[in-house]
């Protein structure tokens, strides 16, 4: 099958962490507290996306309804949560899920042993170009790609107007530093706190998504590239020394004690402040806060990297993996399950307009793109304006543990910015020693 170009041609996966969770499988059908009757087959998925965790299942439900021999279990563990932790965790005490998830080529090394070729799969062959990348392995389809999502700065619309700055204006770090220091002298009679809210608690925003934008022309946009490296070298350590140092400066506080539900939902959400560092996958947050604001008054900016001022970093969040360990029949209605959701028209229609992703796969054309946050993003990508996602092809955990404990310290002001890129450095080599 001739396969759609995806723009950035990179995977990645968003996974957040500081506290693990544990949690049992659960289920929204009315077998869920039996697990479903004798002749059902019980698929248990542990997946992170805490933002659509009542939408997965009540799209579960919808499945469970057309196909009654099976039944789905659902585990979410996210957001402020250490996925990555928790699901070793629930392998280790032999609680194996059936679908979870993997993220990029690190995930696939950790867990190849227990990963299903996907290979002959409807969603697999309908996987846009690029998408399967993190999740290929000696020509077996090893994951399946969740959507497409970009990020940079959410802002205010209205702010924006109210203190006579025109968003298109931004395109250098410098319009930046000044736009911010605009709204600021303003921000009483702007009725916010402040510019930013900066959720210095969790270590995947400044670690994961903030470096990254700094880090990627370093790898050429290409995860694998990233992967590969012996070492990282910073060549735009300054810029993310700077684009840090500004949110920290104007954000409400203390960041470090901020975290990522305070900085979408208390913050940004109620009109707090004017711009949140995040992506489409926040939307479903904010509409439920503020269905109006969410609708007409958030914009999305690039975050100004130069030499690639104007583009926004976009890749794939993460990817579902099926369990080899598991029954046959269970494997199975796991491969059938995911195909429903990606492929069937109640499953693309669910995935448009109750996830609100942005599609992975062909075979969407007559779906619109259900918010104008995700709208943004897929016009970004359909423009090729694009970066890659290049953080999950470092080291295991590196941009937690490394980089972003050490972005930590250095806000808390225990090091310099040097030691920051010492740390991250050497970290990095020694994992791939």
């Amino acid at each position: 099958m001739q396969k759609k170009k995806f723009y950035t041609g990179v995977a990645s996966a968003l996974l957040a962490s500081t506290v693990l969770a544990g949690c049992s499988f659960s289920s929204g059908s009315d077998d869920s507290e039996s697990g479903g009757s004798e002749d059902q087959v019980t698929v248990d998925i542990f997946q992170f996306k805490v933002e659509f965790k009542d939408q997965f299942e009540e799209l579960t439900d919808m499945y469970e309804e057309e196909n009654p021999d099976v039944n789905i279990n659902v585990k979410t563990v996210g957001g402020g949560n250490d996925y990555g932790q928790a699901l070793k965790t629930s392998f280790s005490s032999g609680e194996e899920p059936d679908i979870f998830n993997v993220g990029g080529p690190a995930d696939v090394d950790e867990y190849e042993e227990y990963l299903t070729d996907l290979s002959d799969t409807e969603a697999a062959g309908a996987a846009l170009e690029g998408t399967l990348s993190a999740v290929e392995r000696d020509g077996e389809i090893l994951g399946l790609p969740f959507n497409q999502e970009g990020y940079g700065l959410l802002y205010n619309k209205q702010v924006f107007e109210d203190a006579g700055i025109d968003p298109e204006s931004i395109t250098t770090m410098d319009d930046l530093e000044e736009a911010v220091q605009t709204i600021d002298e303003q921000k009483d009679d702007l009725g916010i706190e402040a510019p930013f809210a900066l959720p210095a608690k969790e270590q995947w925003v400044l670690g994961n998504h903030l470096a990254n934008t700094f880090l990627a022309t370093e790898f050429d946009n290409n995860l694998t590239t990233a992967y590969e490296a012996d070492t990282v070298e910073f060549e735009q350590g300054d810029q993310m020394k700077r684009f840090l140092d500004l949110q920290a400066d104007y954000s409400v506080g203390p960041v470090l004690s901020l975290d990522y539900s305070q900085q979408v939902e208390e913050h940004f959400s109620l009109g707090n402040v004017a711009m949140i560092q995040q992506g489409n996958w926040v939307y479903n947050t904010i509409e439920s806060m503020d269905p109006e604001f969410a609708e007409s008054n958030v914009g999305l900016l690039p975050i100004p990297v130069e030499g690639q001022e104007g583009k926004l970093p976009v890749g794939v969040s993460n990817n579902w993996a099926v369990n080899n360990e598991s029954e046959e029949e269970v494997i199975q209605a796991s491969k059938d399950f995911l195909d429903w959701m990606y492929t069937s028209d109640e499953g693309k229609k669910f995935v448009t307009e109750e996830f609100k992703f942005i599609p992975a796969y062909e075979g969407y054309e007559d779906q619109n793109i259900a918010d104008p946050i995700s709208q943004e993003v897929y016009e970004y990508a359909s423009a090729e304006e694009t970066l890659g996602w290049v953080f999950m092809g470092a080291p295991t955990s590196w941009t937690e543990d490394s980089l972003g404990s050490a972005m930590q310290e250095y806000l808390g002001g225990d090091i310099e910015w040097e030691e920051v890129e010492e740390k991250a450095i050497s970290g990095w080599e020694s994992s791939r020693q």
